[in-house]
């Protein structure tokens, strides 16, 4: 047994195996946009929200207290003013992140993509390392390239799924595909734990809340869901409903009511 990972975990998965977690490295990606301009601000009012962990880059990771929550520092990055902005290459190492405190780090990979092959090495040896440390590794794996048509297509969220779980992560994240019932291909084929990613604003709560909820039904193990909750108008809040959903398995309707919103 790999007890330094065994340990690490439980700090970011809760006694359910459930977990709340709330990218925020959106800034090498995207830029600074709305909700992850002032990164204490809202790092506090996830904390306040009771999220398991957040997950940001090694530069956040110095200038921001993260007391009271798990900590995940994302290894990968590419900008979207890039030619290749689907080529993630690796930024920060697992030591480095070890040194700044990470309770677990985080490759991206699009499977698909035109430098899958090098994005597919580096998982390989970033899941060397993390095993060498006791560091459990967070694997992003989306479908996405020339190839795929369909990013939600469940044949391809299952097969990028498992590829992760293949070459040694601890925890895939991953596109829900739709229903439950098509979820339930994802997880019952890949050994370890999923968990749902948020992708751009939502057009309702709603929506947020009953993809959350479903996938949980399908057999996820929670959610990685950025965009959705820092740019929500009250982060805590809703970080709070959907912990209600995951850990405390509430209704939508129930977790509605946690954020004064009507069903």
């Amino acid at each position: 047994m790999n007890y330094g990972k065994t340990r690490r975990l439980k700090r970011i998965m809760q006694k359910d195996n459930r977990v709340v977690i709330v990218p925020m490295d959106h800034g090498v990606t995207i830029g600074p946009v709305k909700g992850i301009t002032d990164m204490q601000t809202i790092t506090d009012q996830l904390i306040d929200g009771k999220v398991d962990a957040i997950l940001v880059h090694k530069g956040i990771a110095k200038h921001i207290d993260i007391d009271g929550s798990g900590l995940i520092v994302m290894l990968s990055g590419a900008s979207t003013l890039g030619p290749n902005p689907n080529g993630k290459v690796q930024v920060c190492s697992v030591e480095e992140a070890l040194r700044l405190g990470a309770d677990a780090v985080s490759v991206h990979v699009n499977i698909g993509a035109q430098d899958e092959d090098k994005m597919l090495t580096n998982l390989g040896k970033v899941s060397e390392e993390c095993e060498h440390y006791g560091l459990p590794l967070l694997a992003m794996m989306y479908p996405r390239g020339p190839k795929i048509q369909n990013e939600h297509d469940v044949n391809m969220v299952a097969h990028a799924a498992r590829i992760g779980a293949e070459l040694g992560a601890d925890i895939i994240k991953t596109n829900y595909t739709g229903s439950i019932e098509n979820f339930k291909v994802v997880t019952e084929s890949c050994p370890i734990p999923v968990v749902i990613a948020g992708g751009p604003k939502c057009k309702s709560l709603h929506e947020v809340l009953q993809t959350t909820h479903d996938a949980l039904k399908g057999g996820a193990a929670g959610i990685s869901i950025g965009r959705n909750v820092f740019q929500y108008d009250k982060p805590t809040q809703i970080a709070q409903a959907l912990a209600a959903i995951v850990h405390e398995s509430a209704s939508v309707e129930q977790a509605q009511k946690i954020l004064g919103e009507k069903s």
